[in-house]
């Protein structure tokens, strides 16, 4: 007798298109950053944006278990799934806050804040005072990024106050480079003298005060590869966590190795004739009886549709060019040289490794002029994240 499985959204995540996680990659760039930077510094990892697609909790909880020691977010909300999810890391929350309610919020999830002026140092005193709590804080010196911060001239005498303002524990010093992956490295070496100029003014005045010293910060991925006097006591990894070089000058430093993965099925094969188009608009036409792969993911799924007609895949270690215009649901593939059949529900690799091949974000990056980030961001949640070599 034949017996009928229900489907599951479980069982169907590898049927069309997923994102695969590989941790074992993950605690591979987690031990080499902790070598690289030594006993003596924190790795903070960065993990706001849902880790930069990878699954926010999924890789807080794996590079926790390989040696970080810090979390960052961007969002009170982000911390909070954190903290839903069980894990109990100290989270900086790197965007800024007003409202008696987020203060309230940053209290109940533990969380600890960044603070960015003097008013809203203010604020969460004032707010803190009248619930009878303390809260440790974080403040964003601007050194030249001009985003959120306290412009470094001006940060001492704040500082100053935020050490002295009870409801208020002063837990770290940090700043931002603003062209840390750039070759040249003259506005990150002003940068890094402005801080410290900074923080020899705040020193001076925490000494004369009896003041505790916090924890200072400023190194991002590319100044952490870039440089060790960036260092500090902690650094914040985020694109070196998932295995990418910030830019090309720093790549080989360590050796890093991606962590994400994109993967999707072939649904359907058909030959086409000399003369005919193939997807919207008709932006590429066969130049031969073309035999067309069509697999099932899409510029809805974060395919990027300005990759048409320039991009290449895997298929079983081979690449592939994709050709017509990258549809919501749908792209279409060359396939007429490939050798061996080919059948629906092969898999295709558009990022990642195949059989010894690969290709990496910084290739769609390099195409499209823009940065891995982006890349590794806009990959959508219709894509189940499928994890790989968990421990």
């Amino acid at each position: 007798m034949l017996v009928q499985q229900q489907p599951s959204l479980t069982w169907l995540q590898r049927e069309r298109a997923w994102v695969e996680i590989d941790l074992a990659a993950l605690r591979h760039n987690v031990r080499h950053l902790k070598t690289w930077v030594g006993d003596r510094v924190e790795l903070l990892a960065v993990v706001k944006a849902d880790a930069y697609g990878h699954g926010a909790a999924t890789i807080a909880r794996s590079a926790l278990a390989a040696g970080a020691r810090w979390l960052a977010v961007a969002t009170i909300e982000e911390g909070g799934q954190l903290r839903e999810a069980n894990i109990d890391a100290p989270i900086l929350v790197l965007g800024a806050a007003h409202t008696a309610d987020q203060i309230k919020a940053l209290l109940h999830w533990k969380l600890q804040p960044t603070l960015c002026t003097l008013q809203q140092s203010f604020t969460f005193a004032e707010v803190l005072k009248s619930l009878g709590r303390s809260l440790p804080v974080h403040l964003n010196i601007d050194t030249g990024m001009a985003r959120l911060g306290t412009r470094w001239t001006e940060a001492a005498d704040w500082a100053q106050w935020v050490a002295q303002a009870p409801p208020l524990r002063l837990a770290s010093l940090y700043s931002h480079f603003a062209t840390a992956d750039e070759p040249d490295p003259t506005v990150m070496r002003l940068q890094y003298q402005r801080f410290q100029g900074f923080l020899q003014d705040f020193s001076d005045r925490a000494r004369s005060s009896g003041l505790a010293l916090p924890k200072i910060h400023m190194a991002n991925s590319a100044a952490l590869l870039a440089d060790q006097a960036y260092h500090f006591d902690r650094v914040r990894a985020g694109l070196a966590l998932y295995g990418l070089a910030p830019a090309p000058h720093l790549a080989g430093i360590l050796p890093l190795r991606p962590v994400m993965s994109i993967r999707a099925r072939i649904t359907q094969l058909k030959t086409i004739e000399p003369g005919e188009g193939v997807s919207y608009g008709h932006r590429y036409v066969a130049q031969r009886p073309t035999r067309v792969a069509v697999v099932g993911i899409g510029y809805a799924d974060g395919v990027p549709r300005n990759l048409s007609n320039q991009m290449q895949v895997l298929i079983r270690g081979r690449s592939v060019s994709q050709i017509g215009s990258i549809t919501m649901d749908q792209l279409m593939l060359d396939v007429t040289d490939f050798p061996g059949d080919l059948m629906p529900g092969e898999v295709v690799t558009l990022l990642g490794e195949d059989a010894g091949q690969q290709i990496r974000a910084e290739d769609w990056a390099d195409r499209l002029g823009t940065i891995s980030w982006e890349i590794l961001c806009g990959f959508k949640h219709r894509l189940p994240r499928i994890t790989v070599n968990d421990e």
